[in-house]
């Protein structure tokens, strides 16, 4: 298949299941400048040799259904299509998808957890759908964790009424390289929550997308993060509002610390013309904690009709607050435990969200052992 008529936005131009279709990045591409290309391990330029495995526990619900499906599946592949190199070469390269399936009007009684493990060296590539049927309601976990060279692209697709909780957690080991698309396509008055979660790897980049097939959607975007010295952690977002009255919420924080702890948010919002009444808001923060980290972030919205109910869009990176320190100091609290209490709030107010008690007290504890390093 070919490249899509219709572009994804000024920034994300081209769309194709064809490996041929996408140049080998160079680094200087707007799309590959801030990535760190030799650390990639070949996912980029077709050099990873695929001898890597990851291995997929499933804990399922009762009313939700995993299956194992060929490429030739026709769910496979409907709702996304690969926006660059590296997920093109993931689309060519799987031989066997995951499918994951909400029957309408199903309530999940408890989530369902997929526990990604990598196993061994070499490339690993992988195919994720998850289709919530009309009016059904289900919460997703997936817990990335072991040592890989992984590509992968998701797609959740959310029918009209449905409501999906997606969290997906990065907790992978020091040597990690993960390159991932996690794309949700919301119907008609259909709910999207998304909460992304990384820490672990040595290189991670992640792409979460949203696009709407009709009026009514509502999609919130959360991303923790935590960059510790040499990790390279990179979330690109776009929200492409092509259908009247939706919602958009995008808020991802981070903290880093250590040299070369480099963190990249990239923040893009397109209200095309028929959009009407969009409501949308995007939010980065970063919170450097020593010298030698660096955060890059760049909000971009994208505004093509004057009828829209709210848009806005801001960033900001700084270090600890010397006032706040400084208050809980003088209040018999040591630097160090002053500290963890500034960074534990900046972060905790996006990890509270989390509604599974378990994976919200995993989350903290890691960031409260990476505040202790």
């Amino acid at each position: 298949m070919g490249l899509n008529e219709k572009p994804l936005s000024t920034l994300h131009e081209k769309a194709s299941y064809d490996l041929g279709d996408f140049e080998v990045p160079t680094g200087r591409e707007e799309a590959w400048r801030f990535t760190p290309l030799s650390r990639l391990k070949g996912l980029h330029n077709g050099k990873a040799e695929a001898a890597g495995h990851v291995r997929l526990d499933v804990d399922a619900a009762p009313e939700v259904t995993v299956e194992t499906v060929g490429r030739d599946d026709a769910r496979v592949g409907k709702a996304f299509t690969p926006t660059d190199r590296v997920s093109a070469q993931a689309w060519n390269s799987f031989e066997k998808a995951t499918v994951v399936t909400v029957p309408r009007e199903a309530v999940a009684s408890k989530p369902t957890v997929l526990t990604l493990t990598g196993e061994g060296d070499g490339a690993a590539y992988g195919h994720l759908v998850v289709k919530v049927e009309p009016l059904a309601e289900a919460v997703l976990v997936l817990d990335h964790k072991g040592s890989a060279v992984y590509a992968d692209n998701i797609e959740f697709i959310v029918g009209e009424g449905a409501n999906l909780k997606v969290v997906s957690l990065q907790d992978w080991d020091d040597d990690a390289v993960h390159v991932s698309h996690h794309h949700a396509q919301l119907a008609k008055d259909a709910t999207f929550r998304g909460f992304v979660v990384t820490l672990g790897g040595d290189l991670v980049r992640l792409s979460p997308s949203v696009a709407y097939t009709a009026p009514g959607g509502d999609a919130d975007l959360s991303g923790v993060y935590f960059v510790d010295a040499g990790q390279h952690l990179e979330h690109r977002l776009l929200v492409d509002h092509s259908q009247p009255n939706c919602k958009s919420n995008v808020d991802y924080r981070g903290a880093l610390q250590g040299e070369q702890a480099h963190a990249v948010w990239i923040g893009d919002v397109i209200i095309r013309v028929e959009a009407e009444g969009t409501d949308t808001y995007e939010l980065n923060r970063n919170l450097i904690l020593t010298d030698g980290a660096r955060a890059d972030s760049v909000p971009n919205l994208e505004i093509l009709t004057g009828e829209v109910a709210g848009a806005g869009h801001a960033s900001a990176s700084g270090r600890l607050d010397d006032e706040h320190i400084f208050y809980l100091q003088a209040r018999g609290i040591p630097y160090d435990e002053a500290r963890r209490l500034v960074v534990r709030g900046f972060l905790g107010q996006l990890i509270e969200k989390i509604q599974i008690e378990e994976i919200r007290e995993r989350v903290m504890s890691a960031v409260e052992a990476e505040l202790a390093r």
